[in-house]
């Protein structure tokens, strides 16, 4: 009888950020194949920059799952299992939906105006962060304030919220391990559903006002807000983190962009790009059969898209490994594509601008205490990225 070799296990251990992911040899073997997932469920893993891309304007790939309840899973997360629609028609138009509502919020005019107000907060809190004892945590006392700061403002979360909506943010971000349960979403729920109702008589300039003055119901508008928020704080706030430790070792190159918008533009993309070498998945589920690669993705099998290690193809990107903020063009899909297009890439691109402007002008001697390859990943996260970032300057 022929012996079938192990599938091989993805984790979400820590890890040196700046290693060359260990999956990089599966992209070299082939760019769709079976893994197991970290919850011990079997998944397809798409790893190089054509599939993945070709998959992201697939509509037969989506959220959706006849068996939410027992579908393979990527991680034990409560919060990623309620993002999983029954009815595939009805994922299409909730997320058809979703993006009509939330869209002019982030029109790429709006975000423009919001730039002064987002540059005025990230002096601000790289001001405070000038004053602390030395050396100090840049991942979390500059990078996840700012991005909080950013997000709260944009979503309309009231100050005296914040605190409270931050705590929960952090808590259902873990995800559970060796039969641990993770927290679920709820209680954060609970508190936009709140705040969603206040907007009805006390209505603002954002997203929860533009929400239920949509007539969108309370639960779903809460929900959407909620959602927005955890998908853009922490993976705006990785880049920033990972964006200062790269630029540490590119002083020239920062110099360059500090004076001129273009070529900080440039190096922003190869900050994304670049950024992350591992722990960029986008798990979805297959509606219906799909042909590609050699290889038949079956209706409800798992897929996950690595836009990590498809932003390290060499079949796309020459010297992938190279950070260059010069590279042209720089087709990164670390905002995803087509109808998996991230809302918030206009918004993510002027946070990174500003951020690295506000530090390295208020700092400029800023730089990590510890070598690069000492700085590890947070374990058991959703986002993949560092775990903290101890500087001096």
């Amino acid at each position: 009888m022929p012996h079938t070799p192990p599938l091989p296990v993805l984790d979400t251990d820590s890890r040196p950020v700046f290693a060359p992911s260990p999956l990089r040899a599966l992209r070299d073997e082939a760019p769709v194949r079976r893994v197991r997932t970290p919850a011990g469920d079997e998944a397809w893993l798409v790893t190089r920059h054509a599939e993945t891309k070709a998959l992201l304007h697939d509509e037969r790939l989506g959220r959706f799952h006849p068996a939410p309840a027992t579908a393979p899973k990527y991680v034990d997360s409560p919060l990623v299992q309620m993002l999983i629609i029954d009815d595939a028609d009805t994922a299409r138009e909730m997320h058809r939906r979703s993006r009509a509502l939330l869209g002019p919020q982030f029109a790429a005019r709006r975000m423009q105006e919001l730039r002064p107000r987002v540059a005025g907060a990230a002096r601000a809190i790289a001001e405070v962060f000038a004053g602390r004892e030395q050396p100090a945590d840049l991942h979390g006392h500059f990078a996840l304030p700012y991005s909080l700061s950013i997000l709260h403002e944009l979503i309309g979360v009231p100050a005296e919220e914040r605190e409270r909506a931050t705590q929960l943010l952090a808590d259902i971000g873990r995800i559970g391990k060796d039969g641990e349960a993770a927290p679920g979403p709820g209680p954060l729920f609970a508190l936009f559903g709140a705040l969603a109702e206040a907007k009805r008589t006390a209505p603002g300039d954002d997203v929860l006002t533009r929400l239920v003055t949509a007539d969108v119901p309370t639960e779903q508008a809460a929900a959407l807000a909620a959602t927005l928020l955890m998908a853009g704080l922490e993976s705006v706030a990785s880049f920033i983190t990972l964006g200062v430790a790269l630029l540490s070792r590119h002083p020239e190159r920062l110099r360059t962009a500090l004076d001129d918008p273009e070529a900080m533009a440039g190096l922003v993309e190869e900050v994304l790009r670049n950024g992350k070498q591992s722990g960029s998945v986008l798990p979805r589920y297959a509606a219906a059969d799909i042909d590609i690669a050699g290889v038949t993705i079956r209706a409800g099998d798992l897929v996950l898209l690595d836009f990590a290690l498809a932003n390290h193809d060499d079949r796309v990107f020459e010297q992938a490994g190279q950070f260059d903020p010069r590279r042209a063009p720089n087709p990164h899909l670390s905002f995803g594509h087509g109808i998996w297009h991230c809302l918030g890439a206009s918004l993510a691109r002027i946070e990174l601008a500003e951020a690295f402007t506000a530090l390295f002008t208020r700092m400029p001697q800023l730089r990590p205490v510890v070598p690069h390859e000492q700085l590890m990943t947070s374990a058991g996260r959703l986002v993949g990225g560092p775990a903290e970032l101890p500087v001096r300057w």
